[in-house]
C-alpha cells in the first residue's frame, strides 16, 4: 500500500510539472491591456521581457522586466501585484496608496519606495534604506519588518 501510495504521488507530481510551463516574450503585447496601461502611464522605459507563468494551459502571472530594470508582476486580469526598482528610482507615487505615501514621507523623510507587494492582508514596502514596512489594506501603518 505504501509504494502505491509513493507511486501515486510521484505520477501526479510528474503530471502536474508537465502542465507548468513558463514563457518568455520580448513584446508587451502579450501583457494583459491594464497591464499595459498601468506600464504605459507610470513608466518611461520600455518592455525587454515579458515573462508568463502558465499552470494547466492557462496564464497566471505575468512579469515584466523594463529597459531600466524596473520588474513588475501581474496577476491574469493585469493588475500588478509586485514592483521593484532599482535603488536610483522610486516606485511612481500614483501606485502607491496615499496612506503609504505620506507615512513615508513624514516616518522617513530622505527615503524613496523602492519595493511594494500587494498581498491578501495589505503592502510589505522596501525603502532606499533597507527598512522593509507592513501596512494594511487601507495604506495605514503596521510595523516594522525584517
Amino acid at each position: 500500500m505504501k509504494k502505491l501510495l509513493m507511486v501515486l504521488a510521484i505520477l501526479i507530481g510528474i503530471a502536474g510539472y508537465g502542465f507548468a510551463k513558463d514563457i518568455y516574450a520580448h513584446d508587451a503585447s502579450v501583457l494583459p491591456k491594464a497591464a499595459q496601461s498601468i506600464i504605459a502611464k507610470n513608466f518611461k522605459a520600455k518592455v525587454s521581457v515579458v515573462k508568463m507563468d502558465k499552470d494547466f494551459g492557462r496564464v497566471t502571472e505575468y512579469e515584466a522586466i523594463l529597459a531600466d530594470g524596473t520588474e513588475i508582476s501581474f496577476d491574469r486580469d493585469g493588475n500588478w501585484d509586485n514592483i521593484e526598482v532599482n535603488k536610483s528610482k522610486s516606485v511612481p507615487a500614483a501606485l502607491v496608496p496615499k496612506g503609504i505615501r505620506n507615512f513615508v514621507a513624514k516616518q522617513q523623510p530622505g527615503q524613496r519606495i523602492v519595493g511594494i507587494d500587494k498581498e491578501r492582508s495589505g503592502y510589505d514596502v522596501e525603502l532606499t534604506n533597507g527598512i522593509d514596512l507592513k501596512f494594511n489594506k487601507a495604506g495605514q501603518f503596521i510595523r516594522y519588518d525584517d
